[in-house]
């Protein structure tokens, strides 16, 4: 049996949609056939919106959310928040360098979280240490530990599944989104 490129792409959807469990329709036009993995007015029960800034905004508070869930749920099994996550990654770019807290404030995601308690609960973990800052008594220098490092390498074996749903954009559409994105802050 011969198969339009149409009934390629629909039963691809439909397998893929058995492993993910995401939902989807499809909308014939008279020039092409348009799929659309459950958009946002269907995800949050809104069929319409003020405008498209208004949407866009409601799309990006969702998937910002979304994506908090997800690698929420994927660091429950490490005993880590995003939060302390994103601090054991910044100090691993800094390995070598001890890091201050104003340093992990600035360098951080969330920019509402206490950088100086979540470095008190990596420490009760053993995964960094802290020390006074021989140049300035005010300051602490922060660093990872051997255990924070050794965890993080288990983690990014893994990470490459968490960001699974992120290849349903090409690599070209990926780095527009990433331009889009700073231009938006920018």
């Amino acid at each position: 049996m011969v198969r339009s490129p149409k009934q390629y792409v629909l039963r691809y959807l439909y397998d893929y949609q058995e492993k993910r469990k995401f939902s989807f329709h499809v909308t014939t036009s008279n020039v092409q056939t348009y799929i659309c993995i459950m958009e946002i007015g269907k995800e949050i029960k809104q069929s319409k919106f003020k405008t498209e800034h208004q949407k866009l905004a409601i799309n990006l508070g969702f998937t910002s959310s979304w994506l908090d869930r997800l690698i929420t749920k994927q660091l429950k099994q490490y005993k880590l928040t995003p939060q302390q996550y994103n601090i054991l990654r910044i100090l691993r770019g800094q390995h070598g360098n001890p890091a201050t807290i104003n340093l992990l404030t600035e360098r951080m995601i969330d920019k509402s979280s206490n950088a100086s308690r979540l470095v008190d609960k990596l420490i009760v973990k053993e995964l960094v240490s802290r020390r006074e800052c021989p140049s300035d008594r005010r300051q602490v220098d922060v660093s990872i530990t051997k255990k924070g490092l050794d965890l993080l390498s288990k983690i990014d074996v893994e990470e490459e599944e968490w960001t699974e749903s992120f290849r349903s954009l090409t690599k070209t559409e990926a780095k527009e989104l990433n331009r889009l994105l700073d231009k938006l802050r920018g």
